[in-house]
């Protein structure tokens, strides 16, 4: 049973972790200090960050070694998504008033650059012009991840991090979920019990402002996207999770290949469901 809940605020958005045995306040700390770390690399909405410095001018960037597994999986979903799910959405998300100062005011839409701009080795990021990247297809589960895992080291086996629909599961207790539906989050469309596993979920009323604005942006179409309005996504990892719980939006499971092991549920415009063959869980 998981006695101790913990409840604190990251990223803009709410965060808890449930345990079977009371977190020290030493490890509270390694954990804020490590959310710190993250938010003040990768957040587009901090003056301070290094995501805004690359914002500012062409260059040379040394990220932290983190960069490196997450940016081979955005290279990895922007090759299956034929350039949709990609960090260089950023300016089109500044552009449509997803700014860092949540103007809501939209300018016109340019061309999304292209990977060619940007060149990684490992964790150092070498530019051609300034641009904004932006993260939030799978930074948010990558950060789970994170979390658990200093959780791992500290020898916790029986815990649920939860990022506000990214969350992370160990040990042996029931963890159901419910599938909250995207147009009335008052009701559910199913649940599932997640067990040592990840669920993701990604829904176009999550972030939303204006006239059918969203923060789930298509770069072909330089506007948001319209057909899949809510997807869910469990794997082994929060990262894996959340990157494909954003792809789903643009791609179906064929595109996406046998590449990654995972299960999913997405929501369509006119209320129909598609899922896996292998989802685990139940729908009404």
């Amino acid at each position: 049973m998981l006695k101790y809940r913990d409840s604190f605020a990251a990223l803009g958005t709410h965060w808890s972790m449930e345990t079977s045995a009371q977190i020290p306040l030493g490890v509270k700390k390694e954990i804020h200090d490590r959310i710190e770390v993250f938010d003040a690399t990768y957040s587009r909405f901090r003056k301070d960050s290094l995501v805004t410095r690359v914002s500012k001018a062409a260059g040379r960037y040394v990220f932290a070694q983190d960069a490196v597994k997450l940016v081979t999986f955005y290279e990895s979903l922007y090759d299956l998504t034929d350039g949709r799910v990609t960090p260089l959405i950023g300016d089109s998300l500044v552009r449509a008033g997803y700014d860092a100062g949540y103007s809501f005011k939209s300018q016109p839409q340019q061309d999304v650059l292209d990977w060619s701009v940007m060149q990684w080795d490992k964790n150092v990021l070498t530019t051609k012009v300034p641009f904004t990247l932006d993260f939030g297809a799978a930074g948010k589960g990558y950060l789970v991840d994170i979390v658990s895992e200093i959780l791992d080291a500290h020898g916790f086996k029986e815990y649920v991090v939860d990022a506000s629909g990214d969350l992370r599961h160990r040990g042996t207790t029931e963890n159901r979920v419910g599938l909250e539906h995207p147009l009335d989050p008052s009701k559910i469309i199913g649940v599932v019990d997640v067990q040592n596993k990840s669920l993701c979920a990604s829904a176009s009323n999550r972030r939303s402002w204006g006239e059918g604005m969203h923060h789930v942006f298509d770069p072909k179409t330089k506007a948001p996207t319209k057909e899949v309005v809510a997807t869910w996504v469990i794997a082994d990892e929060a990262l894996i999770a959340d990157g494909l719980a954003t792809a789903l939006f643009f791609v179906g499971p064929t595109e996406l290949g046998d590449t990654y092991d995972y299960q999913y549920v997405r929501m369509f415009s006119d209320g129909a469901i598609d899922y896996s063959h292998n989802f685990e869980g139940e729908l009404f």
